[in-house]
């Protein structure tokens, strides 16, 4: 059980993130859950608090840099510290390579990206004081390998992997590690819009290719939020503390099948 630590995971309002800040809480760590809509994650930090935890919600955009840097720093008005930074949200979209605009790459990249880097950046000025801490992002197999129709999104998911790498080994002498996760088909509203979009481009039946990329899974069902949030708990651990710069896949065996 962690005593007295302060975790933030954006993008919990549902789904993965969701999954992450409900097992930290049970792990012992105080909570602050983040989304765009501050009323959807209201009753999220009413549910970590009836398992004993503090927790305080806090809506905020991560494309926006200033959003990022002001919710962090109401953690530490709040807390008074930040242990584990989970910058867990971000967006897919489906689209033909040719399709693809300059404001679809736009978008993509703000929350992904951009979203990423400025939550690393936020989290790191607080915890090089604190000589400590753990950020962890939220890449995908989508970011090992690439995926028709999702060119862009496969794109900022590598990008995301570069930057762990990158900032891993530049915060280190601070005491601070930086890690990713790549899911795979989680069964998520996330999936749900793939399978309808891929759907829509490729003319096989709703709910055709979501079948197949999970009969193509080697443990033979779909990914579940709990089997990413199980691996996040131990990135968040002090089990971990000698583990920096990698980006693990929990895919049921799809990658590398």
């Amino acid at each position: 059980m962690e005593k007295n630590k302060i975790a933030l995971v954006t993008g919990s309002a549902a789904g993965i993130g969701r999954a992450i800040a409900l097992r930290l809480a049970s792990d012992g760590f105080d909570l602050v859950v983040n989304d765009i809509n501050e009323e959807s994650i209201k009753s999220l930090a009413s549910e970590i608090e009836q398992l004993g935890r503090r927790s305080l919600a806090i809506a905020a955009d991560i494309s926006s840099r200033d959003q990022v840097f002001s919710m962090v720093d109401q953690v530490i008005e709040h807390f008074g510290r930040l242990d584990v930074m989970v910058s867990n949200a971000g967006i897919v979209q489906v689209k033909p390579l040719l399709d693809i605009t300059e404001e679809d790459l736009e978008r993509i990249f703000r929350v992904n990206v951009f979203g990423t880097m400025f939550c690393m950046q936020a989290a790191a000025k607080v915890m090089i004081k604190q000589n400590g801490g753990k950020i962890i992002n939220a890449s995908s197999t989508s970011g090992k390998r690439g995926h028709e129709l999702l060119s862009h999104y496969c794109a900022t998911k590598f990008s995301v992997i570069g930057l762990t790498q990158a900032a891993a080994k530049e915060l280190a002498p601070h005491g601070i590690t930086v890690n990713a996760y790549c899911p795979g088909i989680v069964g998520t509203g996330m999936w749900e819009e793939i399978d309808r979009k891929m759907s829509e481009y490729t003319h096989v039946p709703l709910g055709e290719t979501l079948k197949n990329k999970i009969n193509g899974i080697p443990l033979g069902r779909i990914e579940e939020p709990t089997d990413v949030s199980n691996y996040v708990s131990f990135l968040a651990s002090e089990d971990s503390n000698y583990m920096t710069g990698q980006a693990v896949v929990i895919d049921g065996g799809m990658v590398f099948s």
